[in-house]
C-alpha cells in the first residue's frame, strides 16, 4: 500500500505538463486510495499509465522521419495507443501508398521480442528468407517477403530494444533500401522514451 501512495505522489510532480485526464485521474486514485476503494484507485492509475503511453507515444512520433525512401509520411493516419497495462504503448506510422508503402510500429513490453530473441540467438530458428543484420548497434531479425500476387518483393526488419520492439516493413524494395530506411530512425531515442 505505501507503494500504492508513493506512485500516486511522485507521478504527478514527474508530468505536471500532461493532459486534464491526467490530473483528473490522479485526484480520482487519491480519492479512492484515500476513501480505501482500492479497486478504484487502480483503475484510476491505470487510466493514467494509459494516459502516459498516449503522451510518449505522441513525442515518438515527433522524432520518426518525415519519408522513407520516396514514401512520405501520411500523418493523418498515425497511430497511438496506450493500454496502461501489460503491453503498454502501441505507435504507428505508415507511409506512402498501396502498392508502394511503408511503416514504422513501435510496441512496449512486446510479447514477441522474447521469441525473437531465441531467432536472433540460434541461427537454427530461422528460414532462409531470415537473415540477423545489425542496424545502429541493435541486432535485427530481416524478413523477406515476396507477393505473389504482384511478384514484388518486400522487407520487414524487426529490431528488440530491451522491453521496446520496432518493426519497419515496406512493400516493394531490396536489403539495401530498408537498412538504410532503418537508419534514419533514431532508434536509441525511441528507445529511451518507450522504457
Amino acid at each position: 500500500m505505501k507503494r500504492i501512495y508513493i506512485i500516486l505522489f511522485v507521478l504527478p510532480l514527474a508530468w505536471t505538463a500532461t493532459a486534464q485526464d491526467f490530473a483528473k485521474n490522479v485526484s480520482t486514485a487519491r480519492s479512492a486510495y484515500a476513501a480505501g476503494n482500492l479497486q478504484d484507485s487502480r483503475f484510476a492509475m491505470e487510466q493514467m499509465l494509459r494516459d502516459l503511453d498516449i503522451e510518449i507515444g505522441k513525442e515518438i512520433l515527433k522524432l520518426l522521419p518525415a519519408k522513407i525512401g520516396t514514401r512520405n509520411a501520411n500523418t493523418t493516419s498515425d497511430n497511438v495507443n496506450g493500454t496502461g497495462g501489460f503491453t503498454g504503448l502501441f505507435v504507428e506510422r505508415q507511409y506512402g501508398a498501396d502498392p508502394n508503402n511503408a511503416s514504422i510500429e513501435i510496441i512496449n513490453n512486446s510479447p514477441l521480442i522474447t521469441s525473437l530473441g531465441v531467432i536472433l540467438a540460434a541461427p537454427m530458428m530461422r528460414d532462409q528468407n531470415q537473415k540477423v543484420i545489425k542496424v545502429q548497434g541493435y541486432k535485427a531479425l530481416l524478413t523477406k517477403n515476396q507477393n505473389t500476387e504482384t511478384g514484388k518483393t518486400g522487407y520487414e526488419l524487426q529490431i528488440p530494444m530491451n522491453n521496446t520492439l520496432i518493426t519497419l516493413k515496406i512493400t516493394d524494395t531490396n536489403e539495401t533500401e530498408i537498412t538504410a530506411a532503418a537508419n534514419t530512425i533514431p532508434l536509441s531515442k525511441i528507445a529511451e522514451k518507450a522504457e
